[in-house]
């Protein structure tokens, strides 16, 4: 019964997963052709020619980054929450055949266990594997893109990222659809939350451990490296925090204000006063640990709205 009620969803999904993968997999070979007739001795690192080669990529492939990749993050998990979670039980209300299904041998509880069970599976499942291919294809591009560490939208595409959030949606769908009754008014509601709260997650992954700390100087190779920074901090002579060292020390000369040399002039004259600058970041080590922490709290979420949806369904079955 899960199976012919819900096999349009679950074959278009399948039929999405493999049109994206053909297009990675054609982007990707067509990719690796370009690199063994372009790059040269000594690339990947940071000579001129590895630059342009990157930009090249880039531009080469822009389109399948920006428009496909660059919603993916958002839109996939707003696809499943609408499609997959919000038909689950307002469809049932809206066509009344809950009267007929909830009233058979099979209890209510089990009905909705199962069913949200069995397409729990498939999203996660299909989650990963829209997580491998991805991956796969960012090794390719690894040098133009830049680690998916420090690009949050990328960040949620890689990993378990995608299979919490795409649970996520899911539960989120039929919970809302268990307190609307309505398929289209839930389908709105999930797009909206979820339109809200990704971008709460994406920036909260600052706060998921302590950052470290950094000097000025070794900023270009924390930044290279694909750390996430989250901001800046100065210490004076007595190691205490300031917002920002004294105005009229240090002024810089006359057409340096904004440039470059005078702000690295600037910083060695504070040095020498006492005035240290250090950059706060989360080095790309903490990858996995990033990706359990959120994922752990996408699971705690979509456990509580699989409850809210089978609390509310059993209360208000009629």
């Amino acid at each position: 019964m899960t199976w012919r009620q819900h096999r349009a969803q679950v074959l278009a999904t399948t039929g999405l997963l493999v049109l994206l993968g053909v297009l990675l997999l054609v982007s990707a070979m067509d990719a690796t052709r370009y690199l063994a007739e372009h790059v040269v001795a000594g690339c990947p690192g940071p000579a001129e020619q590895c630059r342009a080669v990157n930009v090249a990529l880039t531009q080469r492939y822009g389109l399948v980054y920006q428009a496909v990749l660059g919603i993916l993050p958002l839109l996939g998990p707003a696809l499943v929450g609408a499609f997959w979670g919000a038909p689950l039980i307002g469809r049932e209300f809206e066509r009344g055949t809950h009267k007929l299904a909830w009233t058979q041998s099979v209890p209510l509880g089990r009905w909705l266990g199962v069913k949200m069970g069995l397409l729990a599976v498939l999203v996660v499942a299909a989650g990963l594997a829209l997580s491998a291919m991805v991956g796969a294809w960012l090794s390719v591009f690894d040098d133009a893109v830049g680690p998916a560490f420090s690009n949050a939208g990328l960040f949620n595409l890689v990993g378990v990222a995608a299979a919490a959030w795409w649970l996520f949606a899911f539960a989120l769908g039929v919970a809302v659809s268990a307190v609307l009754r309505r398929t289209l008014a839930s389908m709105a509601v999930t797009f909206a939350v979820i339109a809200l709260v990704f971008p709460v997650m994406v920036f909260a992954r600052e706060a998921y451990a302590e950052p470290l700390r950094a000097s000025y100087t070794e900023y270009e190779t924390v930044l290279g490296q694909g750390a996430i920074l989250t901001g800046n901090v100065w210490t004076d002579a007595s190691g205490q925090e300031i917002a920002d060292p004294p105005a009229e020390l240090c002024p810089p000369a006359p057409g340096e204000t904004d440039s470059s040399a005078g702000q690295q002039k600037r910083d060695r004259c504070l040095a020498a006063q006492g005035f240290i600058a250090t950059v706060e970041y989360h080095p790309v080590s903490r990858f996995w640990r990033f990706q359990w922490t959120q994922a752990a709290i996408l699971a705690v979420a979509t456990v509580l709205l699989g409850a809210v949806a089978l609390f509310w369904t059993l209360r208000r079955r009629q």
